[in-house]
């Protein structure tokens, strides 16, 4: 497992050791040992799957209480997964990263607390794995707008795509000027 920081030291970009032949394949998705050698010590408490069709956009989500961190993985199809710092204190405070995850290149990224996360669906169809470090709480929960100018996230959407947001990111996206951010 090749472990590769792409912003700062926090979020991780992983690409897993791929053993195939004729019959599959086979990779490990998840060492403990692996992490703790890159200095990641964290216990997951929850593993989470969606299913997302073209077009869907999940988040920008975060959590002011449980903070949660994520490694997150496509198991079928592929995404565009952002996770933005929101930790005011932060030097990379505001900046985002991008990532294509998907069944074809099985990449993982380890987005740890204190970072928004959201990915838009690329594919006709996604199936969308992480493990979350923290519970849900529903009630800390903070929602960013996917197209916040201030962040500036570049989307890959095709012309021929609309975005598709649940309700809640619809009606509860703030900006994150006006977001109660992390210390």
């Amino acid at each position: 497992m090749k472990l590769t920081p792409i912003l700062g030291d926090d979020v991780i970009l992983i690409q897993p050791r791929i053993f195939g032949d004729a019959r599959g394949f086979f990779l490990e998705t998840w060492s403990a040992s692996e992490f703790r050698q890159q200095g990641i010590d964290v216990c997951f408490v929850q593993d989470n799957w969606s299913r997302s069709v073209r077009g869907v956009l999940r988040g920008l989500h975060y959590q002011v209480e449980h903070t949660q961190g994520k490694l997150v993985r496509v198991v079928t199809g592929e995404v565009f997964d952002v996770a933005v710092d929101v930790r005011r204190s932060s030097p990379s405070f505001g900046r985002w990263v991008g990532q294509i995850l998907s069944g074809e290149n099985k990449l993982a990224m380890w987005i740890p607390p204190g970072f928004a996360h959201g990915f838009l669906t690329l594919s006709d169809v996604a199936d969308f794995q992480y493990k979350c470090s923290d519970i849900y709480d529903p009630g800390s929960e903070q929602t960013i707008r996917w197209d916040d100018p201030s962040i500036g996230i570049d989307w890959p959407v095709a012309s021929d795509v609309s975005i598709q947001l649940s309700e809640k990111d619809a009606s509860r996206g703030v900006m994150l000027k006006d977001s109660p951010c992390l210390p």
